[in-house]
C-alpha cells in the first residue's frame, strides 16, 4: 500500500489541482481530501489512489483531528487569500497552527505547506537565493502565511514558496492584469523587471514531489519555472486576453503616467508596484533533486490556458 496524504485546500486553485494531479497517479495510495463544502472526489485512470472526501474547516480543529487520523503525508494547501485580518489570522496562522499540531499528534510523517513568495515583501528581488531574505510580509495574508509557515518548519515540514501562479483556474493574476490594462488607454511599457512565475500543474507536481520524495529536506523552497519571465511578457500575455477590437488602443503608458492615471484605483497600485520591481527567485532543487523537468516556460504555456481565461473574462 502506498503512502497515505491528506490535502487541504482541496477545492481551491492549487489544491484542486493537487488532488486531480494525485488522483490521476499510477501508484497506489489513499488519498484524503479536506474540504469545506461537499464534492466529488477527482477520479484518475486506472488503478489509481483510493480517493475519500471530508468535511472539515481550518477553524474547526475537531474536524482536523479527524482528517489526520491514519494518514503519514500532509499537503496543506488551504489558505485565505485577501480576507481581512480576522479571517486571516483565524485560517492561515491559528487554522495552520491547529493543523499541524493534529497532525504531529496523529503521527504524521511528512508535512508540506504551501506559502509564498510574498512573505519577503516588495522587494526588489533579483537571483534571490534559498535563506538569503529576511520575512518583511507587508498584508494581513502574508502575514499570517508567514506565522502559518512557522508553524510547519518547527515540526520539521517543508514550505513551497512560489511567486506568480497562473493558469485554469487563477481568478486573480492574470485576470488582475487585464482589469489592470483595460483601466489605461493603451498597453503599459513596465520597464525592465524580471519575474517568477510558476503554472498551476507544475506547482501541483512540485508540491506532491515534495511530499513523496525521499530527497526533499525540511525548510523552506522557491519553486518557480528556472527561466525569469520578463514584464514585457507578461503584459503581452495580459493584452492579449483584452477584449476589444484591435486597433482601437491609444500610445502606451509607463508607470508613473500608469500610476497617476489609477491614482484612485487601489488595486491598480498595488499591481502597478508589482510590475515595476524585479521578483526573481533562483532555487533550482525542486527540479534537480525531485527529478523533474520543468518544461517550457511562460511564454507558450500560457496558450495551454488561453482558452479557459477568455471563457473566464468573457463572462465576468
Amino acid at each position: 500500500m502506498g503512502p497515505r496524504i491528506l490535502v487541504t485546500g482541496a477545492t481551491g486553485f492549487i489544491g484542486g489541482r493537487v488532488a486531480a494531479t494525485a488522483a490521476a497517479a499510477a501508484e497506489p495510495a489513499h488519498l484524503r481530501l479536506l474540504a469545506r463544502r461537499p464534492t466529488a472526489p477527482p477520479t484518475g485512470p486506472g488503478a489509481g489512489p483510493e480517493v475519500e472526501t471530508v468535511p472539515g474547516d481550518l477553524r474547526d480543529p475537531a474536524s482536523l483531528r479527524r482528517a489526520c487520523e491514519g494518514v503519514d503525508t500532509l499537503i496543506h494547501c488551504a489558505s485565505a487569500i485577501g480576507a481581512d485580518e480576522e479571517v486571516s489570522r483565524a485560517v492561515n496562522d491559528e487554522g495552520t497552527r491547529a493543523l499541524v499540531d493534529a497532525a504531529v499528534r496523529a503521527g504524521v510523517t511528512r508535512i508540506v505547506s504551501l506559502s509564498t513568495a510574498s512573505v519577503h515583501g516588495r522587494g526588489p528581488f533579483r537571483a534571490a537565493a534559498p535563506g538569503t531574505l529576511p520575512l518583511a510580509p507587508g498584508s494581513a495574508t502574508s502575514r499570517t502565511r508567514a506565522a502559518g509557515e512557522r508553524y510547519v518548519l518547527d515540526a520539521g515540514g517543508t514550505v513551497l514558496r512560489p511567486h506568480l501562479v497562473y493558469g485554469t483556474g487563477d481568478r486573480q493574476l492574470m485576470p488582475g492584469i487585464v482589469r489592470l490594462l483595460a483601466a489605461l488607454p493603451g498597453p503599459l511599457d513596465g520597464g525592465g523587471s524580471l519575474h517568477s512565475l510558476i503554472d498551476v500543474d507544475s506547482l501541483a507536481r512540485a508540491l506532491l514531489d515534495a511530499a513523496l520524495s525521499p530527497r526533499t529536506l525540511p525548510g523552506p523552497y522557491y519553486v518557480n519555472h528556472p527561466e525569469p519571465v520578463p514584464v514585457a511578457e507578461l503584459l503581452g500575455a495580459g493584452e492579449a486576453l483584452l477584449a476589444g477590437p484591435s486597433g482601437t488602443r491609444g500610445p502606451a503608458v509607463d508607470i508613473a503616467g500608469a500610476r497617476a492615471l489609477l491614482a484612485e484605483l487601489p488595486f491598480a497600485q498595488h499591481h502597478l508596484a508589482m510590475l515595476a520591481t524585479d521578483h526573481w527567485f533562483e532555487d533550482d532543487r525542486p527540479w534537480r533533486d525531485w527529478g523533474r523537468d520543468p518544461g517550457p516556460g511562460f511564454a507558450a504555456r500560457i496558450a495551454d490556458h488561453t482558452p479557459w481565461y477568455r471563457g473566464l473574462l468573457d463572462h465576468s
